[in-house]
């Protein structure tokens, strides 16, 4: 019985799954550390502190924890392996480090224990020369942001977007940035939304643009209703704007309104603020969305009015042209007893009466507007 116990305890290990690996891998690197960090500093009383440029998150906190201050880290598009080593730093929810991995998600506000994360959509402003059926005329980013007590992590998508302006902004007012993580959330907000209003005004431009078209007298030869692709293009680049603007406004009515402990009082006074501008936007987009439907409907009209001249101009004609075909069915009909077929003036009788007939017609039908 010795021998077989001593069997199975030599067997067992054997049968067991080896720990997955992940290629290079490295025992003694810092798991924190990551290629996707753009940015990591530690600030304290509003400051950026000396000798911290090169510092990775896990030393970034150390120096945190133990001198005090907070640390902000900002990432672009890290991957799942990049971003496992600070979600675990930090306590990092993991339902909120899959967001924050695969992005595209509306913007929200959620809290996991200490740690509040937000999602915000950018949107930038595509420069064009013409607006085509085809033109992009926004281009939409996210930027998430994780706030702790002593931290602020940033992670964006997309080619646009960059917080690098921002945080030298922010360093430049001590003041403000002494406050702690929510005074990098509020800016962030701020900066976000100060986005929406330039692009709601450059849109404002494309849509009064498209309106004078639709509205204005077609030159001569150039049929009406030609601008429905640029319009529903337009409208399908408002719709995602709306997407992006609709979402944030519960966010920012809880950071302005309801006190949170991460969020500094002094801070929740300028959440307000963005909270009123980006309201306003709000408003901007939803008219964007109704006007354009009105200006899809009266192009649609024009296309249905001028298809109606066209065809009462068809109809107009072919009622003239009625009048010699029956004159001329009914003496090609070759009897050989038909009234004036002897008679010398019958043809030119005849000619003088078409041409009358249709000269009447025409006439009346043009007094009628029908051409």
């Amino acid at each position: 019985m010795s021998m077989i116990r001593d069997l199975r305890a030599a067997v067992r290990p054997s049968l067991r799954k080896p720990t997955p690996v992940q290629p290079g891998y490295d025992s003694t690197r810092d798991p924190s550390a990551s290629s996707a960090v753009v940015d990591c500093a530690v600030y304290r009383d509003g400051r950026r502190q000396l000798g911290t440029a090169c510092l990775t998150p896990r030393e970034a906190m150390r120096r945190v924890r133990g001198e005090g201050g907070f640390a902000w880290i900002g990432l672009h598009e890290p991957t799942e392996a990049e971003f496992a080593g600070i979600a675990a730093e930090f306590g990092l929810h993991p339902l909120a480090v899959e967001d924050a991995v695969h992005a595209h998600q509306r913007p929200k506000l959620e809290r996991y224990d200490d740690t509040l994360f937000t999602v915000f959509k950018t949107i930038h402003y595509v420069e064009h020369a013409e607006l085509t059926a085809t033109s992009e005329v926004v281009e939409t980013g996210e930027v998430m942001c994780f706030t702790g007590p002593d931290f602020v992590i940033t992670v964006r998508h997309g080619g646009q977007g960059s917080l690098k302006g921002l945080r030298h902004r922010l360093q430049g007012d001590p003041e403000l940035l002494a406050k702690g993580p929510s005074s990098v959330l509020h800016s962030i907000a701020d900066h976000v939304v100060d986005g929406y209003i330039a692009v709601a005004a450059a849109v404002q431009d494309d849509i009064d643009e498209v309106e004078s078209d639709v509205f204005a007298a077609p030159a001569k030869g150039s049929p009406r209703g030609t601008d429905a692709g640029r319009i529903y293009q337009l409208k399908r680049e408002v719709l995602e704007f709306k997407r992006a603007v609709s979402p944030l406004l519960r966010p920012m009515e809880l950071l302005s309104e309801r006190p949170m402990r991460l969020v500094d009082p002094d801070i929740q006074k300028y959440f307000r603020d963005v909270a009123d501008h980006l309201a306003r936007v709000h408003e901007q987009v939803v008219g964007f969305d109704e006007l354009l439907n009105s200006i899809l409907q009266a192009n649609l009209a024009q296309a249905t009015v001028a298809q109606n001249e066209d065809m009462r101009k068809i109809t107009s004609w072919a009622a003239i042209i009625a009048v010699p075909t029956m004159i001329c069915g009914v003496y090609g009909m070759n009897f050989d007893h038909m009234p004036e077929l002897q008679w010398e003036y019958g043809y030119p009788t005849v000619m003088a009466g078409i041409v009358g007939t249709c000269f009447v017609i025409h006439r009346a039908l043009r007094r009628n507007g029908w051409l």
